[in-house]
């Protein structure tokens, strides 16, 4: 890995994404590399390029992000951290517009639709962006008075935006989680604090197979907090989980519900053990 590439944490968005403001927060010495799609984001750490990447995995009401679980098995990179959000959203214009002036409103397609109220209250016309960044970009190159655009509060800084109105989600719960990925397997210390980890593994389509596979977390007390389904291959005679617990491997009841788990599957594999963020308490 080059000296510089130490320093550089990548993000799928443009400069003034949430993702960017996620790196700026929890790595303010890094340099943050805007990538065009979550595959660049992948391919900028195994090429090392990058030494992170800084990736939204669900959010409290868009619900997961698709496109992630795909790339994360195959990718050969590792949890090392997660994080979350509270999703905030300006209404952003160029110098000189107002409420009274724009009629056109520019976001990506999963912001206009937590921003319904606003629209909605003000008879504005929303058009889809790719990004929500990159909408006020869009606008700010644009310079016009009857244009504005849904973003988060970091954009109106980089673009040279005015707030025309702030906080216009409609829902105040509205939270990314997000997770940072590296090359290299870093897991958090057993006895230090609670932890997640994350995991994928293969069942075959048959009777009760899931039941049976995950019958070691319940006898163990193990607490599962997520688990997702997906087709592997495009076929339906297997399916593929990821699933996240509270725990490290290293306790004895997760190690054995592990154990029960890869009697009954195919394909285990640890994706991340990682500190819990401080949110999951609130």
């Amino acid at each position: 890995m080059t000296t510089d590439a130490t320093q550089r944490i990548a993000y799928q968005g443009e400069p003034g994404s949430n993702s960017h403001l996620v790196c700026k927060q929890h790595y303010p010495d890094w340099e943050a590399v805007a990538c065009a799609s979550f595959e660049d984001v992948f391919a900028a750490v195994e090429s090392k390029d990058a030494a992170l990447a800084m990736i939204p995995i669900d959010n409290s009401i868009a619900g997961r992000v698709a496109d992630i679980h795909h790339f994360l098995p195959t990718s050969g990179l590792h949890i090392i951290a997660e994080h979350f959000l509270r999703i905030r959203f300006h209404l952003l214009g160029v110098p000189g517009s107002s409420l009274d002036t724009i009629t056109t409103v520019h976001s990506h397609v999963h912001a206009l639709g937590q921003c319904r109220r606003l629209i909605r209250d003000h008879d504005l016309e929303p058009i889809i962006s790719g990004d929500t960044a990159g909408a006020a970009r869009e606008i700010a190159e644009a310079n016009d008075v009857t244009q504005a655009a849904i973003a988060p509060p970091l954009a109106a800084e980089i673009y040279g935006l005015n707030v025309l109105a702030p906080d216009v989600e409609d829902e105040e719960h509205n939270t990314t989680r997000f997770v940072v990925l590296s090359a290299e397997l870093i897991e958090a210390a057993p006895d230090n604090g609670p932890v997640v980890t994350s995991f994928i593994f293969n069942v075959r389509n048959l009777p009760a197979a899931l039941y049976k596979a995950l019958g070691g977390f319940a006898t163990n007390g193990v607490n599962m907090t997520k688990l997702e389904s997906y087709m592997v291959g495009g076929h339906f005679s297997a399916t593929q989980f990821l699933a996240e617990v509270d725990g490290h491997p290293a306790d004895p009841r997760l190690a054995r519900a592990l154990e029960e788990l890869a009697f009954f599957t195919t394909d285990v594999k640890i994706l991340g053990v990682y500190p819990a963020d401080p949110f999951r308490a609130e």
